[in-house]
């Protein structure tokens, strides 16, 4: 039911209305300005203007310059008046930084990344290779490390197609996290037949899922519970066997920990507040508050497969033992 209302709450956020872009004086502004100084199809600039070149690594186009230099000028016809900072096209006004649109996003994202390829280097250096499940974390690692490259891109430049990779992304994050999970917790129980069926299930739907969003006309709600179904039940698996194996396997408090932290993390979704300094907002923060549980996810992956390599190893021995005699 919590989970529900974090969900309901968030959708209610999101589809709320931007009121900046559609207020008569930033509209009046941007037509002004694409008037002035953008030639045909709003692209290119009129006048010899010549854009600054980290602006035009960004592609920052005339249009885009207008509705940038004309979303400041609103935000301050309505802080003049003691209004609520307003959004623009769904998104909050942020400062630009060298051509990167969300600054803080960006380097929180990096961080996410950063963390990833320390913490899988981490694992190699104490993992023996030969360990049941090595192969596994290195696939969380890779998918991970793919999907917080594209949020880094996508916060750094909006276009259709970040914005498209970094939803796709998000997913397959939500994604590995239920297979990891299934792999993990069903260990001994799947055949091994069973098991690949599952992976080409995973990688079906996810590729079935990317091509639904890329048509550019998918459902937003059912984007938004998709993901929060099947990671609402990958938490609830994860914790439920964390709980089950917490004797035997002291170690999975880490788990039930990385799960039920992710959980709280996410209140920062829904407290949907204008950026600090125009800078922070609490999507950004959110980020950065998602870095320090992949070093204890990862911490759990380390103690999981030294447990049960050994496990492994006193089979082998007990089955030694037993042709012995």
């Amino acid at each position: 039911m919590f989970l529900k209302f974090l969900y309901l709450l968030a959708l209610f956020n999101f589809c709320r209305c931007s009121i900046g872009d559609k207020s008569p004086y930033y509209e009046r502004c941007l037509l002004t300005c694409e008037k002035d100084f953008c030639g045909a199809g709003g692209d290119d600039f009129i006048d010899g203007y010549s854009q600054p070149l980290h602006l035009r690594l960004s592609l920052w186009s005339c249009r885009d310059e207008c509705k940038y230099g004309c979303m400041w000028k609103t935000v301050d016809q309505f802080t003049a008046r003691n209004w609520r900072i307003p959004q623009f096209y769904g998104k909050w006004p942020f400062v630009r930084i060298f051509g990167i649109q969300e600054p803080a996003s960006v380097v929180f994202s990096l961080l996410n990344l950063y963390v990833h390829i320390k913490m899988i280097q981490k694992f190699r250096k104490v993992v023996r290779p030969d360990s049941p499940l090595f192969w596994l974390w290195h696939v969380f690692c890779l998918i991970c490390c793919h999907a917080w490259l594209w949020s880094s891109a996508f916060h750094a430049r909006d276009t259709p197609f970040t914005e498209l990779m970094d939803y796709a992304c998000a997913f397959s994050i939500i994604l590995v996290n239920c297979y990891v999970m299934l792999i993990r917790t069903l260990r001994g129980i799947l055949p091994r037949f069973v098991a690949t069926g599952l992976s080409v299930f995973f990688l079906a739907f996810f590729a079935n899922h990317s091509v639904y969003l890329g048509t550019g006309d998918f459902d937003y709600g059912y984007n938004m519970e998709l993901n929060v179904l099947i990671g609402t039940f990958t938490a609830i698996s994860w914790f439920s066997w964390s709980v089950y194996n917490k004797d035997r396997q002291p170690y999975v408090w880490k788990c039930a920990i990385y799960v039920s932290l992710t959980g709280l993390v996410l209140l920062l979704e829904v407290l949907d507040r204008p950026p600090f300094f125009y800078l922070f907002d609490t999507h950004s923060l959110w980020h950065l508050a998602t870095a320090p549980l992949v070093v204890l996810i990862y911490s759990f992956a380390i103690d999981d497969c030294h447990y049960l390599r050994k496990i492994e190893l006193e089979q082998v021995k007990d089955d030694l033992k037993s042709k012995i005699e």
